[in-house]
């Protein structure tokens, strides 16, 4: 049986535990938007849910070495990229 990889996919909903500080982890639950950089470092970009309230809409950043955990909430379908050719005629 072929194994499948996990992908994270624009679009898809996923719930983040994430550390806050030494003694409290942060949930993030929202859509995935994409990667950005932090100096050197990786991070996720998610739309903030319904459940953060009046954050609701807003972008949070999560560095990716602060991620303990994600949940996939739901899954959108990747968007295959069209070829880029160029006809010389």
């Amino acid at each position: 049986m072929e194994e499948k990889k996990i992908q994270l996919t624009v679009g898809s909903e996923y719930k983040i535990t994430s550390m806050e500080s030494r003694d409290k982890p942060l949930v993030t639950k929202g859509i995935f938007k994409g990667y950005t950089m932090i100096g050197e470092i990786d991070s996720l970009c998610m739309e903030l849910g319904d459940s953060h309230k009046e954050m609701e809409g807003k972008t949070r950043v999560i560095p990716s070495h602060m991620i303990i955990s994600m949940d996939i909430i739901s899954t959108a379908k990747e968007e295959k990229k069209k070829s880029e050719s160029i006809y010389v005629g």
